[in-house]
């Protein structure tokens, strides 16, 4: 049975790719058979055979993954802006359906699936006349469980507890929390650590250092973290 973990962020760029990738990296090196997914990519760039899902196509560099690019993202668009006006301004708004529909069939091919968000958790996907859809109906649809990842230093306290606090007011599952950038000789960011935890009861499962090749998050406890 097909196991599958939503990693969002407590904002745009605090490296929630780069630690994805390295949580695909891990279970790829385990042999666990492991997909990537994404429901919808903003920013990207057109190539000679369309536009590349530079997200993805980062996740398959660094995790050595043989997963085709076309199964990784369903809605990929050039503007860098949230999804929902890119599809304003590009056409071929997200619908749930579709992005359901290519997370069932990683599920059969696949025995662990690692979902990124879009920037962080209150991010909307489509926005029109005709529906609205944000992050949070997606991972409910699938009925994921989330990882947060988020940035070590100044002003992470704040972000990552309203973040969490969301989560919870939403009833989405938290398993952890991932801290990224993290300088371990950083009084400051240790005494993050400290009070993200002491705050909301919900444990740091791995600190991410700068340039870090690896998560320091064991096999075991990755593999636990989708348990139920």
């Amino acid at each position: 049975m097909s196991k599958g973990i939503f990693i969002t962020g407590t904002g745009t760029d605090v490296g929630k790719t780069y630690v994805t990738a390295l949580i695909v990296k891990s279970l790829k090196e385990a042999e666990k058979k492991v997909a990537y997914y994404k429901a919808a990519v903003s920013g990207n760039i057109r190539g000679a055979e369309g536009v590349i899902p530079q997200d993805a196509a980062y996740v398959k560099k660094i995790s050595a993954i043989d997963q085709s690019l076309e199964t990784m993202v369903p809605y990929i668009y050039e503007q860098a802006v949230s999804p929902h006006l890119a599809a304003k301004q590009e056409g071929n708004p997200v619908e749930l359906s579709v992005v359901r529909e290519g997370y069932q069939n990683l599920c059969q091919e696949y025995e662990y699936i690692v979902m990124e968000g879009s920037g962080g958790i209150l991010c909307p996907l489509r926005c029109d006349e005709k529906e609205e859809l944000w992050l949070e109906d997606v991972i409910k649809d699938l009925n994921l469980s989330c990882l947060v990842v988020a940035n070590a230093g100044l002003g992470t306290i704040n972000a990552t507890v309203l973040t969490l606090e969301y989560l919870q007011m939403q009833k989405i599952k938290v398993k952890g929390v991932i801290l990224n950038y993290f300088h371990p000789e950083n009084e400051m960011e240790q005494d993050n650590y400290k009070m993200i935890e002491r705050r909301m009861q919900v444990p740091i499962v791995a600190c991410v250092q700068e340039s870090a090749e690896r998560i320091d998050l064991s096999i075991e406890k990755l593999v636990a973290l989708y348990e139920s």
